[in-house]
Parts: structure tokens; C-alpha cells; sequence
């Protein structure tokens, strides 16, 4: 009896988990995986107390174990498998031995989806809608505190939790499809079970985990479903950079040199230009990449090839299990670049109809272009991102309707800044935007004038790029970008009980219907105007206060025209015949009135034009 005892304590020590586990069974990252992935690799994280220690060993038709990594915590073991390509479905036993003791459990291997409506990407035609699942809606009060988790709700605090989630997205689907949106961009939701502040999601302390406050993975997958139904696409926030501090593998590192440690607190310098910078010092490079982004967002090691696989993967993951259509990835510069260049390739491979925008923070279109595919580098750096933030449009279009038109201000601003658009292979693949979670609200940037706030819509939604609308723009919603929560308000309406309910018409005020009706007519038109999505984009020096470009390919174009004065303004068109000539006529899209005389034209006092010309 007594020998029985102490085998059974041997495997009950042999098995201990962190709380979150499950009794007996360690942690096993990913959770499971698919058969028929192109790449055969797959490295399965095992943490659990002394598992280092044990043997492991599989039978299983079309898997090898080709090896077993054990790093300096004894607590830790690292499997890499190779799947061949005819491998089927079913339960993979692995055979963990120690002591003269066994213990089998089962990893999935499932099946990869076939279904054709999955995995979209996303391009030009589309119109993001970035929301944050906290602030957005509450669909559902009863997740808004979960028992074992640190913060608690508490709607009066700025930085604290509100209470959205993804219910609330799901039940305002159909106000985001009417209002012309196709994409959906959503802050991070994976868990941040942190002690406070987290409600942005970029403090992740679970990878593969969506946070319980704002639903569950399979709410995730309802979402998702639910949004591809309505043709609407789902954008996934994702962060390799770093994690939050009560990520689980700070009690327990996988290794020394799976963060970044310093003798004391180092934060990043957040100069991205010292990367590209082919004067840059060491200590600066150093400190933008290996500091930490804050005080709880430890930085990820990426040269660490354990991390980097596992980061891989859990991309890859992620894609696969959710059918999520792109990636937004945060931070885009501060890892190591070579493993940012990695993993894009990786995951494009796996999946080559996907898209990826990197958060480029840079104020040069210079610098913002090393960071793209196909940019070419005298440093010999290859970057393999497809699409970028352009913060270079963002800065002039939040300046421009502001300053009368001179050599280098106002109307000037959006000239000059796409005449750099030569640094870039494809600034089309750019995400423009006229705010986001991070900057001020774009009815602030305009001071509060909704005129110029009515200029940039139309700019954003008529110019080269994807185009990208933070959730209240089209309520005209205030905010200064210095006090990040001024700028992360509630959506009004979105929680039971609200004094106004802004997603109805009749809790709108009459200038935010007119905002958002504004909004509606011109997103709506351009989902069917493949000139605007893929049409070359030429423009004319401004003048006079006023700019004109033109969206063309061949067989349609469209006229757009801006008058940032404070007078109405007529325009003689001669100055544009190379593209107006054989033109008879053209359709105001915001009117809809027929124009019959194309040579000179009327433009309101601060007011854009978006003229459909016909032969």
C-alpha cells in the first residue's frame, strides 16, 4: 500500500499545474492543431512542474517526434513534430515517462477547413470600422466582472473596464453593414487579466485565451460567423512585442532570455527612425527594441527561436481555428525586424489570400517605406509587410482644412504628401484614416467645424488607400488624443439604460444624423465604384484655396474637388482636360444632381465635390 502511495504522489507531483490548469494535465500550447497545413513543423509548448525532466515518446501514423528541447526551467519541454502532408485527423498520444512512471494524453490533430467563404482578406474596396469591444456595447452585463479574474467594471473609472464585449458587437452588425463598413477592426481581445488599466487589450497575458469579460473563443467564432454572413470582414488586433506582466510565464520563464531584462526598468525610446537610420547609435537602437513599451508590458526576446516559433504559430493558430480575414499587428517596428519579416512570410504562405497592416508610427513616408515589401533598403533589410498605417496622410489631412492654402499649409499638405508616395511599391495597400484609439478624435483635429470634418470623409473615402474610420467619427464624437480615455468614450446607446441611443436615428441629434448620413451615402457609393478601389489617382497643384483630383481607369472617373475657403468658388475645369475631355456631364454623388456644363463649375464655401463624370 505504502509503495502505491508513493507512485501515486510521484504522478501527482509530476503533474502539477499552474491554477489554471486542469487536474493532471499540463499546459500544452497550441491547444491543438490541423492536418494538411503546408508548413509539416509544429513545436508544442508543455509547461508543467518537472515535466522537463520526463521522456516523451509517440506512435502515431504521419507524426515524428524529431525533438525534444528542455530549457534551463526544469519545468518546461518543447516538442517539434513534423506532420506529413497525408497525416490524418484524430487523437495523438503522447507518452510522457518519468520515474518508472507513464502518463499518455491525447493532443488533437483536427481536420483544416475547406470551406471557400473563410479567410478573405482584405484590400482597397473595403471600409475598416476600428472599435474597442469595451467601449463600444454591452450585450452582455453578465460577463462584466468573472469570478478569479483582477479588475473588476466600473464605468465612472477612464482607465477601468466598462463592460462592452462581444455580444454588443454582434448585436450592432447591421447598424455597422447600413452604415457602409465591410471590415471590422477590433482591439485586442485575447485575455488581460491584469490588476488594473487593461481594457485596451495590449497587455496580453493569454495567448491563445479571448477574455472572459468579453465573452468566450467561442463567442469569438460567433462573431465572426455572424459578421461573414452580412459580407462583413473581422480584422484581428495582435501584439508580438510584448505581453502584460501577469502573463502566466512571468511566475515561471521558459528562460532567461524570453524577455528582455535589464539591471533596472528600461523603457523603449520609441524612436523608430533609429532603425533605418544609417547613423543610429547602438545604445539607441538598443533601447527602442529591447525596452519596454511600459512598466506592465514586458518586451518579448524574439531571437529567442522557441518564442519566435511559438509566436508563429500562434498566428497561424488563430487564422485557422477563427477564419479571421487579416491582422492588424501593433507595434509593427519594436520586435526584431528579421523575425517581423519571418513571420509575415510564414503566415502569406500559409495563407496567401490573407493581409496584414503593420502600426508604422513615423511621420515620414521615407521611413514609413522601409517597413513595406519590395521597398528598396541600402541597408539590405527586405521587409515582407504588405500594408502599413499612414500616419505621413493621417498628419496632413488633420492639419489641412484648418490653414488657408499657402505654399506648404492647408490644401498644400495633401498635395505634398502624396507627391512622396514614390517611396512606396503600392501606396494603395496603405491604410489611410483621420483618427484612431491613440490621437485625437478627427471632430477635435477639425476644431469641432463640421464642414472640415465633412472635407475629410470625403477625402478619406475618395482617395488612394484602404480607408479606415474610428467607431463615433460618424457621431462626430470630441476628443483630445493627450487623455487617452477623452478619446475611448462610450459609444452612447451601447449600454442598457443610456440617456441617448446614438445607433438609432431617433437618439441621434439632428447634426449627428447629418454626420452619419453624410458618411452612410458616400461609404455605401464607393463599395460599388471599383475606380475608387483600384482607379490611378491624379491630382493638380491646388489653387485659390481649392484642390482637385481625379480617380480614373479608363473607363470611369471621378472628379474631386475641395474648397477649404470660407466663400463658394468657380472653377473653370480647362486646367483639366488631359482627363475631363469627352466628358459631356457628371453626377453630384452627394446630391444627386445632374451637372450639364462641365467647363466651369461651382464649389461651396468648405465643402468637397465628388463629381461621377459621363460621356
Amino acid at each position: 500500500m505504502r509503495n502505491i502511495f508513493l507512485c501515486l504522489m510521484s504522478l501527482l507531483s509530476f503533474f502539477h499545474l499552474s491554477a489554471r490548469a486542469q487536474p493532471d494535465v499540463p499546459r500544452m500550447e497550441p491547444p491543438f492543431w490541423w492536418a494538411g497545413m503546408k508548413n509539416p513543423k509544429l513545436q508544442i509548448l508543455v509547461h508543467g512542474k518537472g515535466i522537463g525532466q520526463a521522456k516523451v515518446s509517440i506512435a502515431y501514423a504521419g507524426v515524428r517526434l524529431a525533438e525534444t528541447i528542455r530549457t534551463e526551467n526544469p519545468n518546461y519541454l518543447f516538442l517539434n513534430l513534423e506532420l506529413a502532408p497525408d497525416v490524418k485527423p484524430g487523437r495523438l498520444p503522447l507518452v510522457f515517462e518519468q520515474g518508472g512512471a507513464t502518463k499518455t494524453l491525447d493532443y488533437e490533430i483536427r481536420a483544416k477547413s475547406t470551406a471557400t467563404n473563410r479567410i478573405q482578406g482584405f484590400d482597397q474596396a473595403d471600409l475598416i470600422y476600428l472599435l474597442m469591444p469595451d467601449r463600444f456595447a454591452n450585450g452582455d452585463p453578465g460577463n462584466d466582472n468573472v469570478a478569479g479574474m483582477l479588475e473588476k467594471a466600473d464605468r465612472k473609472a477612464p482607465f477601468g473596464r466598462h463592460g462592452g464585449d462581444l455580444q454588443g458587437v454582434i448585436n450592432h452588425l447591421d447598424y455597422l453593414k447600413d452604415l457602409g463598413t465591410t471590415a471590422l477592426w477590433l482591439n485586442p481581445v485575447l485575455e488581460n487579466d491584469m490588476p488594473a488599466s487593461s481594457y485596451h487589450g495590449y497587455a496580453i497575458t493569454d495567448f491563445y485565451r479571448v477574455d472572459r469579460r468579453f465573452g468566450d473563443n467561442e463567442k469569438y467564432l460567433q462573431l465572426i460567423d455572424q459578421a461573414h454572413q452580412r459580407g462583413l470582414k473581422i480584422i484581428q488586433d495582435m501584439v508580438a512585442n510584448h505581453i502584460g506582466s501577469s502573463h502566466w510565464w512571468m511566475k515561471d520563464l521558459p528562460a532567461p532570455n524570453w524577455i528582455h531584462q535589464f539591471p533596472e526598468f528600461t523603457r523603449s525610446n520609441y524612436r523608430l527612425a533609429v532603425i533605418s537610420d544609417p547613423h543610429a547609435s547602438q545604445a539607441d537602437s538598443t533601447q527602442m527594441t529591447k525596452g519596454w513599451f511600459d512598466t506592465t508590458m514586458p518586451d518579448l526576446n524574439q531571437n529567442n527561436e522557441l518564442l519566435a516559433n511559438y509566436l508563429i504559430q500562434n498566428t497561424l493558430w488563430w487564422i485557422e481555428y477563427s477564419g479571421i480575414d487579416g491582422i492588424r499587428m501593433d507595434t509593427y517596428p519594436y520586435p526584431d525586424k528579421d523575425f517581423m519579416a519571418r513571420w509575415v512570410r510564414e503566415v502569406m504562405h500559409e495563407y496567401p489570400k490573407f493581409n496584414i497592416v503593420g502600426e508604422v508610427w513615423i511621420h515620414s513616408a521615407a521611413i514609413s517605406a522601409y517597413w513595406l515589401k519590395n521597398t528598396f533598403n541600402r541597408d539590405t533589410y527586405q521587409s515582407t509587410l504588405p500594408s502599413l498605417t499612414d500616419f505621413p496622410v493621417f498628419e496632413a489631412v488633420t492639419k489641412a482644412f484648418n490653414e488657408p492654402t499657402g505654399w506648404a499649409d492647408g490644401l498644400s499638405r495633401l498635395y505634398h504628401v502624396l507627391a512622396e508616395d514614390f517611396v512606396y511599391e503600392k501606396p494603395e495597400n496603405n491604410v489611410i484614416f483621420l483618427d484612431n484609439h491613440d490621437v485625437s478624435r478627427y471632430f477635435t483635429s477639425v476644431r469641432e467645424n463640421p464642414a472640415s470634418f465633412k472635407m475629410g470623409l470625403a477625402y478619406l473615402l475618395t482617395m488612394r488607400g484602404i480607408p479606415q474610420i474610428y467607431y463615433g467619427t460618424e457621431l462626430m464624437m470630441a476628443g483630445d488624443g493627450g487623455f487617452h480615455p477623452d478619446v475611448r468614450k462610450d459609444f452612447p446607446g451601447g449600454w442598457p439604460g443610456d440617456p441617448q441611443n446614438a445607433f438609432t436615428p431617433e437618439g441621434r441629434t439632428p447634426a449627428q444624423n447629418e454626420a452619419l448620413d453624410y458618411l452612410r451615402k458616400l461609404a455605401n457609393w464607393r463599395k460599388g465604384k471599383p475606380v475608387i478601389h483600384h482607379g490611378k489617382l491624379t491630382h493638380f497643384l491646388p489653387e485659390d484655396d481649392t484642390y482637385v483630383y481625379f480617380r480614373h481607369d479608363g473607363q470611369n472617373c471621378v472628379l474631386v474637388a475641395f474648397n477649404n475657403s470660407d466663400k463658394p468658388k468657380t472653377l473653370k475645369t480647362k486646367r483639366f482636360a488631359e482627363l475631363m475631355t469627352g466628358y459631356q456631364h457628371g453626377r453630384d454623388v452627394l446630391t444627386g444632381a445632374k451637372v450639364e456644363d462641365l467647363q466651369t463649375l461651382v464649389l461651396p464655401a468648405k465643402s468637397a465635390t465628388v463629381l461621377e463624370l459621363g460621356r
